[in-house]
């Protein structure tokens, strides 16, 4: 069942701030200078992850300096629940990825499951590189093996988080800070 915004409003006052909003902004400073350092001379392709990307991708695209294009693709396994499910594709990416250096955007890396199947299909797709990004890493050991990500913005707890893109029932994306649930 949807809450309803009085019951969000609720949940935000009563949650833990993690990651301020100028922590996130100094991740994504730090983000920005090893993505540039990497990618600058190469034209890549930036994927945004939909929906949780957005925030994250909003945010770093224009600390980067360099021609790069942007487009989207859009998979999730949560479909606005707090656990994730089997990989459902919404939208395969908006632009050819063939010969190119893709760069993923998402959220979190939480269990992996969702980033590691994108990797896979850009590969599949004969994408020359795909490289990875997400501002939000969850510690614990619940990750899926054989995969990392390439780019990472700053750690949190084995919470349930949102802001900066992460949401509570598809609800407060769009603050600028990382909170929790409270414990």
């Amino acid at each position: 069942m949807q809450p309803t915004p009085d019951a969000v409003r609720a949940v935000l006052a009563e949650a833990e701030e993690l990651v301020s909003p100028a922590a996130v902004q100094a991740a994504l400073d730090r983000m920005a200078a090893a993505i540039s350092a990497r990618l600058a001379d190469r034209d890549p392709l930036v994927l945004v992850v939909l929906n949780g990307g957005v925030i994250p991708a909003g945010l770093l695209l224009p600390k980067l300096n360099f021609p790069l294009q942007i487009g989207y693709l859009h998979a999730t396994r949560y479909r606005g629940a707090t656990r994730g499910g089997g990989l459902h594709w919404v939208q395969k990416p908006s632009l050819p990825v063939q010969g190119r250096t893709v760069l993923v955007i998402d959220d979190i890396f939480d269990e992996g499951h969702t980033l590691k199947e994108i990797v896979r299909e850009l590969r599949a797709a004969d994408a020359a590189e795909v490289l990875t990004a997400v501002l939000v890493d969850k510690l614990h050991a619940r990750k899926v093996t054989d995969f990392t990500i390439d780019f990472t913005g700053t750690t949190v707890p084995d919470r349930y988080v949102f802001g900066c893109g992460m949401d509570y029932h598809e609800y407060l994306r769009n603050l600028p800070g990382i909170y929790a649930l409270r414990e």
